[in-house]
Parts: C-alpha cells; structure tokens; sequence
C-alpha cells in the first residue's frame, strides 16, 4: 500500500467532537486549492462528521482508513 503524498498534517488524537472538524476547516482555509491535508483522529464521531463536512464545503475526501481507533483521513481543498 502506497501512502497518499499530502501537503500538511493535522494530529487531532485525543481530541473529541467538534474540536477535529474545527481544526480542520481552520486548516483547510489556509491551503491552496488542489492541496491535500492529511488528518489524524481518534474519535469515532469523526467518520460521520468528515463525510457531512465534505459534502457541504465542496472539499474532496480523497481516503479514509481506520486502523485500531486511529482514523486517517485525506483531503483534498477545493
């Protein structure tokens, strides 16, 4: 398995609901469009919040895995 190349990192472990989807759309507004941001999180909230995020900002979720309660998500800004 290739890992996704991305342009920042955001480590959100140990945080809860919404303090990672807040710190990712701080995050995301300073990208450029086209950048990647690569998220770590340990809230499971974080599945269903990324997904509804994505959707409403236009922003593209480029992978999301979850591996022992650790989620790794990639997005890409639009």
């Amino acid at each position: 398995m290739t890992e996704t190349m991305f342009d920042q990192e955001l480590d959100c472990q140990g945080m809860l609901c919404p303090l990672p989807i807040l710190k990712t759309k701080k995050v995301m507004d300073t990208m450029n469009i086209g950048e990647v941001l690569k998220l770590l999180s340990t809230d499971a909230g974080s599945v269903n919040d990324i997904n509804a995020w994505t959707k409403q900002t236009g922003n593209h979720l480029v992978s999301a895995t979850a591996n022992e309660g650790l989620y790794t998500y990639f997005l890409r800004k639009a």
